[in-house]
């Protein structure tokens, strides 16, 4: 595998050709806050949280780790003060749109935020989203159906269903919950039933154990994507020989 070596805070490291510098520092042990970031997705950038101060061909600029290629020879510092300022910056406007939000106010206070200079949202509107968009590309990239997406523009843009109405297209697994950092997308299994998105979903019962274990649209969708046998899930993974 060919590599690239850089030096991140004063240490040598070497790290995949082709990797981000968030990728190269957490591969060495470097910690770069992050929140829109995630190793099975493709990045975004926008929480700006691993903003970063490089020095190639003698030049300092400001970028972000988690879409900046790693390269031969460059320069990263993760804490300077200026790095710092930008991020207590992005943290006092994720603070001011998510003031309630635990997640968020645990991340400001590692950077040294307390409070935001910025008008908080009020209770009615706050919904913990940050607009980090993983949920989006998680349900694009992973699950492949776009089920969800960014609507409206501004300070209205936010994550939604086609026409603010139950996704045709979702299919139940809950991936955009699994991902959502903030903890602001949900969803409910209650029995054998599964509620997402104004969406109920029959589950899949394990013929073996009795558990219900899954959507029963999802199972369907995965054995179509992948040639299975109509049969194959008609028990759960633990149970399954």
């Amino acid at each position: 595998m060919e590599t690239v070596e850089l030096t991140i805070d004063g240490k040598k490291v070497t790290a995949p050709k082709g990797s981000t510098i968030l990728e190269a520092a957490r591969k060495n042990g470097i910690d770069i806050p992050a929140l829109c970031y995630h190793e099975g997705i493709s990045p975004y950038g926008a929480c700006r949280l691993c903003m970063v101060e490089i020095n190639e061909g003698g030049r300092d600029r400001l970028v972000a780790s988690c879409i900046y290629e790693a390269k031969d020879g460059i320069e990263v510092r993760t804490s300077t003060e200026r790095v710092n300022r930008v991020r207590r910056m992005a943290m006092e406007l994720l603070l001011a749109r998510c003031p309630r939000s635990e997640v968020i106010r645990q991340m400001a206070a590692k950077v040294g935020v307390e409070r935001t200079r910025f008008p908080e949202r009020p209770p009615e509107e706050d919904d913990n989203c940050i607009l980090c968009g993983l949920c989006v590309r998680a349900c694009r990239e992973v699950v492949g159906v776009s089920a969800i997406g960014f609507a409206y523009r501004g300070s209205k843009r936010e994550v939604a269903t086609p026409f603010h109405e139950s996704p045709e297209l979702c299919i139940g697994c809950g991936t955009c919950a699994y991902v959502c950092p903030t903890g602001c997308i949900t969803f409910e299994d209650k029995g054998n039933v599964r509620i997402i998105w104004g969406r109920e979903f029959e589950m899949q019962k394990c013929k073996v154990c009795g558990r219900y274990f899954a959507p029963v649209a999802q199972l369907e969708y995965i054995r179509k994507k992948a040639g299975l046998p109509e049969d194959f899930f008609d028990v759960c993974p633990d149970c399954r020989p």
